[in-house]
This record gives structure tokens, sequence and C-alpha cells, in this order.
């Protein structure tokens, strides 16, 4: 048996999507710039997928800039921003952002540019009176990630856009594991920028897009041809962007049944593993993106060597794929980041992993995943030394 259970690091991309591609890559293959009919068909089919995707978050398409995925488009929200002042200023992000903005700004702190990193409570939410004594006189951006990756929090993004834009302040969240799966509304959400992945909702890899609020102003990340409003030259992936766009017109609408259908998995999963006392839930259980389950593995004491990692190996054998928040730097382990915000200690923090639901998942799949997990943790601590590694 197969299980695949790791639906946050990437989807299986749809048939749907696959074939638009084909469609594309034998009928529409002209430059999307040239004027002649090959490059205007190419242009329609970007247009398309562009206002396909509009249609997800309740954007207007011309405030669709399509980029390689969600790691350019958070960059481009971040560094647009910062490319308008000469001098350094302030920004301000959560604690447990995904590494695309946190790495990003640590660049942008390496320049000079002063840093607020807002603490997150042991479910790793931000309370709303944190943002509002970190903004300054000089803040010109703030950045939250909507729904946590790693344990899957969701961020009070309403209540935090509202306080940013009262103050003036440009906002911007990384909505890649939301959109698709909770319903996205850039017209009431107090949002200037939101960043999105194709893969993440069954599109194709090496696509993604950042919706950027009309009036706001960013500067582009390269020079070139002036493609996507000038803010992303370079000749458009059509094949690529057009699954993507066929993708999310899918995820609008199975949105309805889909997300209610994750929610019941998603929970009965937490109750399968709820007697286990070496697996803690991580994360907020109410305010959680419909598809992820996640706990930190805490061995008996004098138990040791069992981290996430263990388990993802020993899982991997067993036919069912999850992922780990830990992660490995030359040859060492490293605590995950996002877990030590949180206030888990090092040993803890080594243990984090995540179990994420799709379209494909049933409940025969978290059925035997729970009695799987339970078996390989039992075999971990009583013979630690010989099955762990």
């Amino acid at each position: 048996m197969q299980i695949y259970l790791d639906y946050s690091a990437t989807t299986p991309t749809c048939a749907e999507a696959i074939a638009a591609m084909q469609g594309v890559l034998t009928e529409s293959w002209g430059n999307p710039s040239s004027l002649h009919e090959w490059g205007q068909r190419s242009a329609t089919v970007v247009e398309m997928a562009r206002t396909q995707v509009a249609h997800l978050i309740n954007a207007p398409p011309d405030g669709i800039v399509f980029t390689s995925g969600g790691t350019e488009a958070d960059n481009l929200a971040i560094f647009g921003v910062v490319g308008k002042y000469d001098q350094p200023q302030h920004l301000i992000i959560s604690s447990v952002e995904h590494s695309a903005i946190a790495e990003t700004v640590g660049i942008l702190e390496k320049r000079g540019w002063s840093v607020t990193r807002l603490p997150v409570d042991r479910q790793g939410s931000i309370h709303p009176l944190d943002l509002k004594t970190a903004l300054q006189p000089n803040t010109v951006l703030v950045s939250v990630i909507y729904g946590q990756s790693e344990v899957g929090t969701l961020q009070p993004i309403e209540t935090l856009g509202e306080i940013a834009r009262y103050h003036g302040v440009l906002f911007h969240t990384d909505a890649v594991q939301v959109a698709g799966r909770l319903p996205i509304d850039v017209e009431k959400l107090p949002v200037d920028m939101l960043s999105l992945s194709s893969h993440k909702i069954y599109g194709p890899q090496g696509v993604g897009a950042l919706y950027v609020r009309p009036g706001v102003d960013l500067m582009p990340l390269m020079g070139g041809g002036g493609q996507e409003f000038k803010l992303r030259s370079g000749t458009q992936a059509v094949p690529a962007i057009a699954g993507f766009g066929v993708a999310a017109e899918l995820a609008a609408q199975e949105l309805l049944w889909e997300t209610p259908r994750l929610i019941k998995l998603r929970d009965r999963l937490f109750d399968l593993l709820a007697d286990i006392p070496y697996l803690v839930p991580t994360g907020d259980r109410t305010r959680r993106l419909p598809h992820h389950v996640s706990f930190c593995v805490v061995p008996p004491a004098g138990v040791t060597g069992i981290t996430g990692k263990t388990l993802v190996r020993h899982l991997n054998l067993a036919g069912i794929g999850i992922s780990a928040g830990s992660a490995c730097h030359s040859g060492k382990l490293s605590p995950s980041p996002v877990l030590l915000a949180m206030g888990y200690s090092d040993r803890e923090g080594l243990g984090g992993i995540r179990l994420t639901l799709g379209r494909q998942t049933t409940e025969a799949d978290i059925e035997w995943t729970a009695i799987a997990l339970k078996q390989i943790l039992d075999r971990l601590i009583s013979k630690p030394l010989a099955i762990a590694f």
C-alpha cells in the first residue's frame, strides 16, 4: 500500500492541468509577446489563466503577476517594496515565516534594514497587540504567513491587515498553503500583496503568482522586456501558466465539498493518535489549515536517537510519505526554527512531523497510517539503538 501524506510539500498534477499544458505545447507554443497569430494564441492562454487564478481569490485579473513559484512571489513582495527606498527602513515579519520570507529578510537585515520578528504563543499564533506595539514611523512593510506550513496554524490575517492598513503600512501574506483549501477574497481581506503557488493546488511545479492590489507600486526584481506589467521580465512559461489556471479553476469549484471532507479526515487522524503519550500535537487545533496534522515526537526519558526524520524514514519503508520539520546542515540535525519560536526545546524541535492530506486521501489511508505509526513508535522506543536511524 502506498499512502502519500505530504500534500503541503507538493500535490500531484491533476489530469486537467496536464491536458491544458499539452495543448499549449502542441498548439499554442508562440511567444506571448509576439504580435502575430502564433503569439496572440499564446497570449490568450496566459490571460485566460490570469483570469482563472484571479477568480480563486476574487481579484481583478490585472492584479495577478505570474512568477516561478511561491518563493519568487514572496521575494517580489519583499524586494519590490524595499527597492523603492534609498535608505534602510523597518520591516515586520512573524517568527514562524517560511524560509522564502525569513531568509530574504535576513539578507536585508545584513544590509542595514531593521527587522522585528513578532513572537508567537505555544500554538504558533500572533497576538495582534504585538503588531501594534512593533509598528514604527519608518515601518514600510508587514509580512505574516497566512497558514503555517509546518504546524498548520492560521494567523488572524484580517485583524493584522486592518492594523497595518490603519497605520498606512503595506501588508503582505504568504497564502501558499491556504489558497484552494479555504476561501480567499482579497476584496474583503485587508492585504496589499498575497503569494500563491501552483503546485500546492494540483497544478505544475515552477509557476506561482503574486497578487498586487491596484495602486501598490513595486520595484521589479530584474530588468528585461517588461512582461507581467513590468514586474517580472522574461518570456512567460505558458504551458505551466495554463496548467496553473486550470488547477485554480478546479480548486475554486471544489472548495464547498473538499474542505469539509479534509477537516473530517484531519480531525479523525488527530483522534486516532491522541492516545500515544510521546506524540504531542503542535499548532492550533481550531484555527488550522483543513488538511494539516502535525505532532512533536517526545520519547521517554533515556531514549535517544528518535527524531522526526527517523519517523519519516520508517514510515517511508512502510509505504507512507510524510515530512519532518527539522533540517540537516553539514551532517548535523538542526531543530525546527518554527518549533523553537513556539517555545519548544531543542530536543523537542528535532521531533516535529507533518502529515498533510489531499484529494486522494481516504479514511482507510488515515486508519492504516495511525496503525503503522503506532507500531513504528512502539518498536523504536522498545529498541531505540537497534532500529532508530
